[in-house]
């Protein structure tokens, strides 16, 4: 169980964009958070991995705390390096790479480990496909996904589907903030940030 309570955060403007959030999500759910560009989708997701403190309330994870994937707003890249050499980077940062599943994922979206383009010249869709990747290359736990099909073509999006739901199957909690409806999921819950605050939708 993740609980959030009383989450508030503002910037430079001193204007809350978060006001008092407070949920709990619980082990295993698959959850949409929605709400229009700049509500807040994406520092709440920051303040969620640790990213960025709150100004005030706490999250308190029951457990899996270190074992969380995530991508938030534009992933980013060593960008002169390979997709190989970043998710073996990223990999070995806590794991020994396991090179065999990493090939795996990346084929199952029409990637190859082994291309030597580097990441800087890649598309939207291809670096969203590589962050889709390393957000679930090491069976992590607790997944937080921003806009994650951002820039993806029909064959790739279909193919986040499959994967999101075997996800779900493996009793992995995981939530996606969107304003895409995502018609390929069948989502637990769904919650609306708006004005600062968040609203339960279903």
């Amino acid at each position: 169980m993740i609980e959030l309570k009383n989450i508030k955060k503002s910037f430079n403007s001193g204007y809350p964009i978060l006001d008092d959030i407070s949920m709990i999500i619980e082990e295993g759910d698959l959850i949409r958070i929605t709400g229009s560009n700049g509500c807040g989708k994406s520092t709440l997701l920051k303040i969620m991995c640790g990213l960025i403190k709150p100004d005030f309330g706490v999250i308190t994870y029951e457990k899996y705390q270190n074992e969380i994937g995530a991508i938030i707003e534009n992933p980013t890249f060593i960008e002169n390096d390979t997709i190989l050499y970043n998710l073996r980077f990223l990999y070995n940062l806590k794991n020994k790479f396991n090179e065999e599943r990493v090939k795996s994922l990346c084929q199952q979206f029409d990637l190859d480990l082994y291309n030597k383009t580097v990441m800087k010249k890649y598309s939207v869709g291809m670096r969203q496909k590589v962050g889709f990747i390393q957000a679930i290359m090491e069976d992590q736990k607790i997944i937080y996904l921003d806009e994650p099909t951002r820039g993806m073509d029909e064959k790739s999006v279909n193919q986040f589907y499959n994967m999101i739901s075997q996800l779900h199957s493996e009793n992995k909690t995981i939530i996606i903030c969107t304003h895409e409806k995502l018609e390929g999921i069948h989502f637990q819950k769904e919650y609306e940030i708006k004005n600062g605050s968040i609203f339960k939708k279903i």
